[in-house]
């Protein structure tokens, strides 16, 4: 049986990295973004494989995400994951940041996880298979100012929240929180961090953990941070 995954932001960062170790385990892979060249491009880069979809998309937009969905089922008759990765960041704070680009950031780290949930749901039922939501430990420690960070301590409460509904119709759902990650979310802040960053391989590597755990498993949450980062 071959199992497919469905990954939102699934073009570069921790989304492609997650659909390049799927891929080498031969799943069937579907990556959106709102990036058609960056999907084309990240393609081309793995040879065009028969067993990758990629669909031009916005993750905060419900008939993106319905289309995503219909379109992997359509392809590869089955969904056995969900992996909600998109997200974005203004990198400012709410006393002194510029609240233009802050709709865009809520609704992509927030209702994106949600719209792909609803989407999802059905087919993962019949699959007995996993939702995957990738938070940050922003989304655990409070950090002055940071409404980036609220939106993952959102993502923290959809995690747990959306168990307890689906639990009982056998799909289990992980949220996994990366620490400070080495990945095109640091582009618009112009710098990386400092200290030790995590890879985006590293990060995948818990997901496509979280998705390969005996039937009767749930794993839940799971953050993982660079050695040495305090916070």
């Amino acid at each position: 049986m071959t199992r497919v995954a469905l990954i939102t932001g699934g073009g570069s960062g921790i989304g492609a990295a997650v659909a390049r170790q799927l891929l080498a385990q031969d799943w069937k892979v579907a990556v959106t973004g709102r990036g058609e060249d960056r999907l084309a491009a990240f393609a081309k880069e793995l040879g065009d494989p028969e067993g990758l979809l990629t669909l031009p998309g916005n993750a905060a937009e419900y008939t993106d995400v319905q289309h995503a969905v219909d379109k992997t089922l359509e392809t590869y008759g089955r969904l056995d994951a969900a992996v909600a990765n998109a997200g974005t960041a203004t990198h400012d704070s709410v006393a002194e940041g510029d609240p233009s680009g802050w709709p865009e950031m809520i609704l992509t780290n927030v209702l994106g996880p949600a719209l792909l949930i609803r989407a999802s749901i059905d087919a993962l039922r019949a699959t007995q298979g996993r939702i995957v939501l990738v938070g940050s430990v922003a989304g655990f420690v409070h950090g002055p100012g940071n409404l980036y960070g609220a939106t993952k301590w959102a993502v923290t409460g959809l995690a747990e929240n959306t168990r307890r509904q689906v639990t009982e119709w056998g799909v289990g759902v992980t949220h996994i929180a990366p620490g400070r990650t080495e990945t095109p979310f640091w582009d618009s802040y112009g710098s990386l961090p400092p200290g030790h960053l995590l890879t985006a391989d590293q990060i995948a590597g818990s997901v496509v953990w979280s998705l390969h755990q005996p039937e009767g498993v749930d794993v839940n949450t799971v953050v993982v941070r660079p050695t040495g980062q305090p916070v």
